[in-house]
């Protein structure tokens, strides 16, 4: 049994981290699907055989190899990452070899439980022969997501650079799909634009990612708005505003939230999700508290090196950050025609929003400080309704809940929890519907007004 704890806690030590990509095929599971095309693209522009693979179809696997105990989000990633090797290896046959491949699963500090999803993981594969070979790359929220050690030095710059981007780009995409799809002429011509739309911008980064081409990848995106803005039709009324907040596999992963925003916007609403680039903002933001910190206790005790390692982790956190803002609204002035009541908020502006009234406090982490003050700058820019999608037992989503409703109930402002663990309940969309003709409501009678 010793024996064997130590196998296990060796192969967690060796084989998950950050491995050179070169001369591998990175699989890259699915959250986001235009988000995580243009990953894979930017990938592939540095020169990385990237593979993104198919969601959702290997959801028996994940959860014959899971006890139920871990979130929902698991589950999927585990059945995703069996099922394309499953597949691979009877299309290959003897030619199989697991060792070719690298697959790449992030991971978030606690006590969120998406910091052992790679662990978990690392067991799962484990238990099969010949899949310890196959090694799992993962990016951490301790450093800000670094690629240290997984490019050549002169490119992790670079690269990160053009990944942000990537990033900001497919919120953006996201974005103008929702904000067209509920005003559209013909039913149908959003989901058709927004699909050519992510194949335009794939290739842009394929091909100008690895020189930073910023230029001729924003120009393709002022093309991309210029022809949704054709899509609405002027003559539909505008309706009801709807925020989403929650943990971010969920609220964006379309299968696993059964597809909640066209739900909603069946039922009436106009939708604007939290985006992803919030989460990379916030890493950063973080980082650099943490060594504002660090600073004011080194000078407390006069230690000159904690003071000299503090200061340099917060000048280049600091700059990080600025340089994700700055590409930030240069990428959303892009779109600003379409985007102008979906511009993506700060993150220091959210912290000061939960100091105003001592809710909660960045200092404890997870989603629930972003979901929290996002729910409320929701409501101060005027949404007639908030949603919290989150998978049924998270503790961030059960903690935004439990501290926001009775919040939202002396605002007068609809708010609905919307927990998922892949069971289809028979009275989500009555709860959806009912939540709709209050949000409809609250539109008639304040407008969009914050």
């Amino acid at each position: 049994m010793e024996a064997e704890k130590r196998r296990t806690f060796h192969s967690l030590s060796e084989n998950v981290g950050q491995f050179r990509l070169k001369g591998k095929t990175l699989l890259i599971p699915q959250m986001t699907r235009i988000g995580a095309s243009l990953l894979a693209g930017t990938f592939r522009s540095f020169g990385v055989d990237a593979v993104l693979m198919d969601t959702y179809q290997g959801l028996d696997l994940g959860k014959a190899f899971t006890s139920g105990k871990e979130c929902f989000p698991c589950q999927v990633t585990t059945g995703d990452i069996l099922l394309y090797l499953k597949k691979e290896q009877e299309r290959l046959g003897n030619d199989f070899d697991p060792g070719r491949y690298i697959y790449f699963m992030p991971e978030a500090e606690g006590p969120c439980r998406f910091g052992m999803y790679n662990k978990y993981q690392r067991i799962v594969l484990d238990s099969f022969p010949g899949l310890k070979n196959l090694k799992i790359a993962s990016i951490t929220s301790k450093n800000s997501y670094a690629f240290d050690g997984m490019f050549d030095r002169e490119k992790i710059g670079d690269f990160r650079k053009v990944l942000y981007c990537s990033v900001v780009v497919s919120d953006v995409l996201d974005r103008l799909l929702w904000r067209v799809r509920p005003y559209e002429r013909r039913q149908g011509m959003a989901d058709e634009f927004i699909e050519r739309a992510a194949g335009a911008m794939l290739e842009a980064f394929e091909r100008y990612g690895a020189g930073k081409d910023f230029r001729r990848i924003l120009d393709r995106l002022s093309e991309i708005v210029r022809e949704g803005k054709e899509i609405i039709d002027p003559g539909i009324q505008q309706k009801p505003l709807v925020g989403i907040v929650g943990e971010i596999f969920l609220r964006t992963h379309v299968q696993a939230n059964q597809d909640v925003i066209r739900l909603l916007e069946k039922h009436g609403a106009e939708v604007v999700n939290a985006s992803i680039a919030e989460w990379f903002n916030y890493t950063a933001y973080e980082r650099m508290k943490e060594a504002k910190t660090g600073l004011r206790l080194g000078l407390k005790q006069l230690r000159a090196r904690r003071i000299g390692d503090c200061l340099g982790k917060m000048l280049s956190h600091g700059a990080n950050l600025l340089y994700q803002q700055y590409r930030q609204d240069q990428i959303y002035k892009r779109a600003k025609p379409l985007l102008a009541p979906a511009r993506d908020h700060r993150v220091r502006h959210l912290d000061e929003i939960l100091q105003e009234d001592n809710l909660y406090s960045f200092d404890l982490g997870t989603e629930s400080c972003l979901s929290i003050s996002g729910i409320l700058e929701y409501v101060r820019r005027g949404c007639n309704g908030v949603v919290n999608v989150y998978p049924f037992t998270c503790m961030p989503g059960t903690v935004t809940s439990s501290i926001i409703r009775p919040i939202m109930n002396r605002k007068r402002v609809p708010y609905l929890d919307s927990p998922y663990d892949g069971s289809f309940q028979p009275g989500r969309e009555a709860a959806i519907r009912t939540f709709m003709y209050q949000a409809q409501q609250h539109f008639k009678h304040h407008g969009r007004r914050g």
